[in-house]
């Protein structure tokens, strides 16, 4: 019973510590966006029950696609102007971006992995 109960407790631990994408500042957009690889925004809150779901699926990319494209994710509670420069209307938001930086296609709402990898092999990441 004990031995249970710790493995428990550890992995209630695991979870509460479960590492979160950091909310992107300006500056990283603009670093990640002049990088020369495509780029995947996604715009939420840590609040919304849509956007922590996709947090696994964005931590999940962003280790998946380190080096060949960029996912940032900003959390619009912490950013307001980015609500007013990516004219967000509803979050979760996610803007994907060509390698040059320019937008090509807005998503509004919960979008799973298979449906990001792929807009994200769309603008050609392999």
């Amino acid at each position: 019973m004990r031995r249970s109960l710790t493995i428990l407790g550890i992995l209630l631990l695991a979870g509460v510590a479960r590492a979160e994408l950091p909310s992107a500042t300006d500056a990283m957009v603009r670093q990640t966006l002049a990088a020369g690889k495509p780029t995947v925004i996604d715009l939420g809150a840590r609040t919304c029950t849509s956007c922590k779901k996709m947090a696994p699926i964005l931590e999940a990319l962003a280790t998946d696609y380190r080096g060949r494209a960029g996912v940032l994710f900003i959390d619009v509670y912490e950013n307001g102007a980015a609500t007013r420069q990516f004219k967000v209307q509803m979050i979760p938001t996610q803007i994907f971006f060509d390698a040059q930086g320019k937008e090509v296609k807005r998503h509004i709402g919960f979008m799973d992995k298979a449906d990001l990898v792929k807009e994200l092999k769309a603008l050609g990441v392999k």
